[in-house]
């Protein structure tokens, strides 16, 4: 569930820069320099490699590994329900978590290198996305096209170590990735496309465990977005759709996640610990609609970082219930 939010930036007093004429404007000749001392003196730890590889790892958002772990978690859920269902040894958990992890890591990134060579003209206009390395032109077009195929390269080397079923079911949720930023320019859900491809590994981790998608494992959707700029970019999302009602309409969306996930527990006869899990994932998420502000960016982030807790303790859960199971 994203809750990003965007705030238009505060005016830099003159004295705190001196580079730009007049105060409060700043040219980008001119201030080019100073927004590249703003956006990579951030404490990350990519600011210790070499500065050439750093437009790259940036452009995948390695630095901010939520997105990594939310696109993780339905596939080790999958994995994990798979295997209790069918009784494999551990070592058929522990391999697919492990390469779907690695999996994860990889094909977020390309998805974000995607969305950034989709919207770099878009992400100028806005004050969250105009520091990233294709709209300030750290990377060229060339480039992005270079490092995508080297992303997708890697991604194809992880997906051939599966079953056939699962490298065709795989590689046809590449299609959903590319698709999710022109969604944002022509629809008001395109967090809709976004869930479908952070969810596709709920389908692709079961079927890599057990040969075929059991088709009964619903996927949770979690909705959110950007507002404030978005309006005058011309951006549509669930965030502006939802407006002032979007506590309600969140909190109506997560009933129906969790209470989709449980049936599809029921219908894998889980056991009392993966409803722990669904319990305290459940909890999570009730606490972060609870306290979240949804007209400030700050705090959505933070509620978004909290979302991540949910999926962990649904896998907790999961896991438990395949550890008990074999025992």
């Amino acid at each position: 569930m994203i809750f990003l939010l965007r705030v238009p930036p505060r005016c830099i007093p003159v004295w705190r820069q001196p580079l730009c004429r007049p105060a409060f404007i700043r040219p980008p000749s001119t201030c080019r320099k100073a927004s590249t001392i703003v956006t990579h003196t951030r404490r990350s730890w990519v600011e210790r490699l070499p500065p050439k590889m750093r437009p790259y790892l940036y452009l995948t958002r390695i630095d901010k590994p939520i997105g990594t772990l939310l696109l993780f978690y339905p596939c080790a859920w999958s994995i994990s329900m798979a295997a209790y269902a069918l009784h494999t040894p551990y070592t058929v958990p522990l391999t697919f978590i492990s390469l779907f992890g690695a999996g994860a890591l990889v094909m977020r990134g390309a998805g974000c290198t995607i969305n950034d060579m989709w919207d770099r003209n878009l992400d100028k206009a806005v004050a969250r996305t105009r520091e990233r390395p294709l709209s300030r032109g750290d990377i060229s077009m060339p480039q992005a096209w270079s490092f995508l195929a080297a992303q997708l390269s890697v991604g194809l080397a992880v997906l051939l170590q599966l079953n056939w079923y699962s490298i065709f079911l795989g590689a046809a949720s590449l299609s959903v990735v590319t698709i999710y930023p022109f969604m944002k320019r022509v629809t008001h859900w395109p967090q809709a496309v976004l869930g479908l491809a952070f969810n596709w590994g709920a389908l692709l981790g079961w079927s890599a465990v057990a040969g075929v998608t059991d088709w009964s494992i619903c996927l949770p959707l979690y909705a959110g977005g950007d507002k404030t700029d978005d309006v005058t970019v011309g951006i549509r999302s669930t965030a502006l759709l939802f407006g002032p009602r979007s506590r309600q309409l969140l909190s109506g969306l997560s009933v129906a996640s969790i209470s989709l996930i449980s049936y599809a527990g029921f219908l894998n006869a889980q056991a009392l610990p993966f409803y722990i899990g669904v319990g305290l994932g459940a909890t999570q998420l009730a606490r972060v609609l609870y306290q979240t502000d949804f007209d400030s960016r700050p705090s959505c982030w933070k509620g978004f970082l909290g979302c991540g807790w949910s999926g962990f303790w649904i896998w907790m859960g999961t896991l438990g219930d395949y550890l008990y199971a074999i025992m």
